[in-house]
């Protein structure tokens, strides 16, 4: 009985392909009959005029100057003449190629194709109708046949040949930039060319050159189809398909369903069963594609503080703002019924212009058509080794990695995929995969393939995009693009601290930079203050040009960069003040973050004479966070821990680098605080999950991939690459502008607002020093922890200890928050008189 049955199943196998080869050659033969017929009825229309479906299948007395013969003769009569004229030409290749797909014959864009062809033929007819009319009753109705030519003059009645014109102008420029995607490029090209020199007519005659040198043809774009076949039927891509400068952006379309029969026959190799394979290439702002003077003219435009460009060749002097103590400055603020500006400190300065950057154009990588249909191959046949059936395959070429979206079939366990990660990877010959299973909200698992030549993010793409540059952010932060081609954009004040790991090597250095040119890029010096920590000494020493700009460090540091480990444990502690200074006028201001304060205080609502200032946000940025925890440990651990707690809403932001993330250096109390977190490549899993809480980070390939996780998601993103010539060029563009003379000056911190409490110190019990550190006071008129610290070889306790005792002493004033310590005593004769009321000499 089985044997029966399978002998019974097979037979209406074979009649249906019989049936099916004899209706595709019937529908091929039917299709050329049909384009001849056409073809004749063009010169013989008229001799056939009066052939009509009632007398032509008469046996005898019927004749046809058509070559096809009466039946031709009245096909295209009703398909040109009544029909849609000209445009009936489409008919016969649609039904031409219609018999080739029942023919198993695999036709590249085929269901696109058929919808062009069912848009275009009405279209073109009305478009001949109105353009040609009758034609002097050329094909009875004119080459628009009766259907163009009566829907055109119903328009022409309707809304005037004008309005016809201009809206059958409107639809066929719509037809076309739905062809090719390449149209649309061009005309919003001509259209910006058009309004610029309107705006600046001496572009005029330039760009006339140009426009001649841009009207060659362009071959149409690879739009991506699904493909169902043999290995030898697949499409060949063509070069602009693969070109990195200017990615499509499109989905393919699967191909008709067929049922199962059809898919055994069509497909005779165990790797092509009907697995549909969408090709996504996301349309980002291509490096090369913008010049350097476009973005930094819309750069300007979303900046009304930049004014003017500075010409090339021409470099000022560093010019300083010089501001005495009851002065209001050389520039002087608008009237008291105005908001205030802070940026009126420094009325002409500029922010950097796109021009200093590098396009790194001839870096871009290049994904070809042939390695993603390569790799769609292999995963297919990887997976059916281990009876993993898939039912749909869609691929998104990012600028690193291109993300292979996979839809298993029913009854398939996650589990079961993810743990075939070292397989796949043998497979493709890959530095490493990453497999996401699944995909967050998207009902998928992800397969994260490195590209072969993966390309590189250029900083230019990245500041001159307009997700940045239309960005609202308080403090945006450009990263780089993700995996989809998309620049990734985050907001600092949002994060609200940036933990940021990787192996030696890996981009955290560029990283860091990119970081920070986001934000000299957007902000002012008046709104922005860096406090730059560089163990190494050589990371962030390009900063240091731009010191009197953006900087801040304690008042009686030489330098603005910190580079020693016990100047890092006063700046953090001396941030901690600031810190308990902004909470207190914040409380006094009846607001709750440093937004609503200073939107308070530009509306003059708060009294500079009780206090009150215009607060600039603060980015420490913490390099090789690990050597300065092994040599400084908890004096190190215990201000970054407070500040990351407290800080966010007085607009204080950490971002902590290393390249150890191991649990002693990052600890859970630091972890805790530290929601954003940012991995480049790592060495182990166990680095992994410290720094991310998950694996991931050592299957990175290196160059600045990363991954940038928040908490709840993790998103791969390639980082923007900053060369040091560039980064140089901005530094030297912000440091030759005016400047406020020094850095910001934080509050000098004495060592009675440690985690101890106050230092307990009296005058019972004087230190051996404290008449020479008196003396010393007096003679430099100004008094801090550091510089007694320096002179006289002493640790920072015994120092804070004795300012103490100079404050009880009357020698000198207490501890202001934002000001160093006032001495009080200006001459030598009655410092001599309280040591010797003291019993000292």
């Amino acid at each position: 009985m089985p044997k029966g049955r399978t002998k019974q199943g097979a037979r209406p196998r074979k009649l249906d392909e019989r049936y099916l080869l004899l209706l595709g050659l019937f529908v091929v033969f039917a299709s050329v009959y049909l384009l001849l017929a056409f073809i004749s009825h063009l010169f013989t229309w008229s001799a056939d005029q009066s052939l009509g479906w009632q007398n032509i299948f008469m046996p005898f007395g019927v004749s046809a100057e058509n070559i096809a013969g009466p039946l031709g003769a009245a096909v295209a009569g009703v398909f040109v003449n009544q029909g849609i004229g000209i445009a009936a030409f489409g008919i016969p290749a649609l039904l031409f190629f219609y018999g080739l797909r029942i023919l198993r014959v695999q036709i590249r864009y085929w269901r696109r194709r058929q919808l062009y062809a069912y848009v275009g033929m009405p279209l073109a007819s009305v478009l001949l109708g109105y353009l040609f009319g009758t034609a002097g009753g050329y094909l009875v109705n004119g080459p628009g046949g009766q259907y163009g030519y009566y829907v055109a003059e119903w328009l022409n009645h309707l809304v005037s040949p004008v309005g016809t014109g201009l809206i059958l102008a409107l639809l066929t420029v719509g037809y076309l930039m739905w062809l090719n995607r390449k149209v649309e490029a061009k005309i919003r090209g001509l259209l910006e060319r058009a309004v610029q020199k309107l705006r600046n007519p001496n572009l005029r005659m330039a760009g006339a050159g140009e426009a001649e040198a841009e009207s060659g043809d362009t071959p149409p774009e690879f739009d991506g189809e699904s493909f169902v076949g043999d290995d030898d039927e697949k499409p060949q891509p063509s070069r602009s398909a693969v070109s990195a400068a200017s990615p499509a952006d499109s989905t393919v379309e699967p191909a008709e369903q067929q049922d199962e029969k059809g898919k055994a026959n069509a497909a005779p190799h165990a790797d092509q069963s009907g697995v549909r394979f969408t090709i996504e290439r996301p349309s980002g702002v291509p490096s090369d594609g913008i010049s350097a003077a476009s973005g930094a003219d819309r750069l300007q435009g979303s900046s009304g503080r930049v004014e003017a460009q500075p010409t090339s060749g021409q470099e000022a002097p560093p010019l300083v703002v010089v501001r005495s103590e009851g002065d209001t400055g050389r520039v002087e603020h608008i009237g008291i019924d105005q908001p205030y500006d802070p940026t009126l400190d420094l009325p002409g300065y500029q922010t950097p212009s796109l021009d200093l950057l590098d396009a790194h154009d001839e870096e871009q990588g290049v994904v070809t058509q042939e390695e993603l249909y390569k790799n769609n191959d292999t995963i297919i046949a990887t997976l059916r080794n281990y009876s993993i059936e898939i039912s749909d395959i869609k691929a998104t070429v990012g600028p690193t990695v291109t993300l292979y979206e996979i839809v298993p079939a029913p009854g398939v366990r996650i589990s079961k995929i993810k743990n075939l990660e070292d397989d796949i990877a043998l497979s493709l010959s890959a530095l490493g995969i990453r497999i996401i299973a699944p995909m967050p909200g998207q009902g998928t698992i992800g397969i994260e393939v490195p590209n072969t030549k993966p390309g590189v993010v250029s900083m230019l793409s990245v500041l001159s995009s307009p997700e940045f540059q239309q960005s609202k952010f308080e403090l945006p932060v450009a990263l780089g693009k993700t995996i989809s081609d998309k620049v990734f954009v985050a907001d600092l004040t949002k994060m609200p601290h940036l933990l940021v790991a990787g192996a030696t090597g890996q981009g955290k250095s560029v990283g860091l930079n990119a970081i920070l040119a986001s934000l000299l890029y957007r902000k002012h010096p008046s709104q922005l203050k860096l406090v730059l920590v560089d163990p190494k000494k050589v990371e962030l020493s390009l900063y240091a040009k731009i010191e009197n700009h953006f900087l801040a460090k304690l008042p009686d540091a030489e330098e603005a960069i910190i580079t020693d480990t016990e100047r890092v444990i006063n700046t953090l502690n001396s941030l901690c003040v600031e810190m308990d200074a902004r909470y207190d006028l914040l409380k006094m201001a009846e607001v709750r973050n440093i937004k609503e304060y200073n939107a308070k205080f530009i509306a003059r609502r708060l009294n500079p004479e009780k206090g009150h200032r215009f607060l600039p946000y603060i980015v420490v940025v913490i390099d090789e966070f690990a050597d300065l925890i092994m040599t400084a440990g908890r004096e190190i651990e215990l201000p970054i821990s407070r500040i990351a707690q407290l800080a966010r809403a007085i607009g204080i932001h950490l971002i902590i680098a290393t390249q150890r993330p191991t649990t002693n250096i990052i600890t859970g109390l630091i972890k805790a605080n530290f929601p954003e977190r940012i991995a480049f490549k790592v060495t182990s899993v166990i680095d992994s999950r410290t720094i991310l809480d998950s694996p991931g980070a050592n299957q990175l390939i290196g160059r600045g991939d990363m991954l940038v996780s928040n908490g709840s998601e993790m998103v791969r993103v390639q980082c923007a690459f900053l060369d040091t010539p560039e980064l140089a060029r901005i530094t030297d563009f912000i440091g030759n502008q005016p400047s406020y003379g020094t850095p910001l000056l934080l509050p000098e911190y004495s060592g009675n607002e440690s985690a101890g409490g106050a230092s307990g110190a009296t005058l019972d019990d004087l230190d051996p020093l404290f008449a020479d550190v008196a003396r010393f006071v007096v003679e430099e008129g100004r008094c801090s922890t550091s510089s007694i610290q320096r002179k006289y070889s002493i640790g920072y306790n015994r120092a804070g200890r004795i300012v103490d005792q100079l404050e009880l002493a009357g020698i000198v004033g207490a501890q202001d928050a934002s000001k160093p310590r006032q001495v009080l005593v200006q001459d030598f004769n009655t410092l001599e008189g309280i040591l010797a009321s003291l019993g000292v000499r």
